[in-house]
């Protein structure tokens, strides 16, 4: 069986709100919600097909796009490749030109429509930002909670609460002070025994590579309204965290990095290769900063996640 080339857009309004369609009752999947878009015909660019396809269904021209994911979706009756691009520039109003409805949707709140299997994976990118902060080692709680506060007040609006030499107590400590900091303003993500998840129900949760291996095949630990992410290094650690029904990952290090000098860099061939593997979201890590989101969005990577990159100055 082919696989079906189609093309989606994630169109962003200067509100950041995000436009859906209601696919037709008559359609495949019909009835549910959709990101607009359509098939790319033989010997079409996707750029070229998500113009002509966002021209007819919706009556808008496309100024300014860029890569968001790429999903292989297997339904029962049809095979599809999704090639998703995040729409920031388009001028025209946009109205269902076929006369399906059209709602613009705030990016929390995505998770409350019903969307096909394949979009899912589309939904978790729309919602993610693109740029990822993982705590410095080594730090004292004050200046880590100060940083944490600094960097959220800057913009960052997901960070992972790391910190490995932090004993047990201590670190469920910093943690419910983190949460009060991030609430309302952005994501955070902890570490450590699944025994915690009960104990702090705002916050995501992030595996190492151990807990990957060891939990992959007992499948997601809570519900979907949670965000479950991992660590991942390779293709194994990839297919273990698909096998769990993680969110997204950060596949790390693109590059060699100061933390982890003997680890042997992926590169950003190697890396995009293993994206292309994959149908969640990915934040690249290692070596990488702010200034090399444009490269991480051309290998398929929701953005880039660091450390000492995103780290405020105290």
């Amino acid at each position: 069986m082919q696989r079906i080339h189609v093309v989606a857009a994630v169109i962003r309004g200067g509100d950041g709100r995000i436009l859906i369609a209601r696919r037709a009752d008559s359609q495949h999947q019909g009835g549910l919600w959709e990101f607009p878009g359509g098939k790319v015909e033989v010997g079409e660019s996707v750029e070229a097909a998500l113009a002509r396809e966002l021209r007819e269904e919706l009556g808008i021209e496309v100024s300014g796009s860029r890569p968001l994911i790429k999903i292989s979706h297997d339904y029962p009756d049809k095979q599809i490749l999704l090639d998703v691009r995040e729409v920031d520039a388009f001028s025209g109003e946009p109205h269902g030109a076929e006369g399906q409805p059209l709602e613009w949707v705030a990016p929390r709140d995505l998770h409350q429509y019903q969307f096909p299997a394949a979009n899912k994976p589309i939904v978790a990118a729309a919602r993610l930002p693109d740029q990822y902060l993982i705590t410095p080692d080594g730090l004292e709680v004050p200046p880590m909670l100060r940083g944490i506060q600094k960097a959220v007040a800057n913009g960052i609006k997901l960070v992972q609460l790391r910190a490995p030499d932090m004993y047990d107590p201590k670190y469920r400590d910093v943690a419910v002070d983190a949460a009060g900091l991030c609430a309302g303003k952005a994501q955070l993500m902890l570490k450590g025994p699944l025994e915690w998840l009960g104990d702090f129900p705002s916050a995501g949760w992030h595996l190492t590579a151990a807990q990957l291996r060891k939990y992959a095949a007992k499948g997601r630990p809570f519900p979907e309204h949670r965000w479950l992410a991992a660590s991942c290094h390779n293709a194994e650690e990839l297919a273990l965290a698909a096998q769990m029904g993680v969110d997204f990952v950060t596949l790390s290090p693109v590059q060699a990095t100061q933390t982890h000098p003997n680890a042997l860099p992926l590169g950003w061939e190697q890396a995009a290769a293993l994206i292309d593997s994959v149908s969640f979201p990915v934040f690249l890590l290692g070596g990488v900063s702010a200034a090399d989101r444009e490269l991480a969005w051309q290998a398929g990577a929701q953005g880039v996640a660091g450390i000492r990159a995103f780290w405020p100055e105290l």
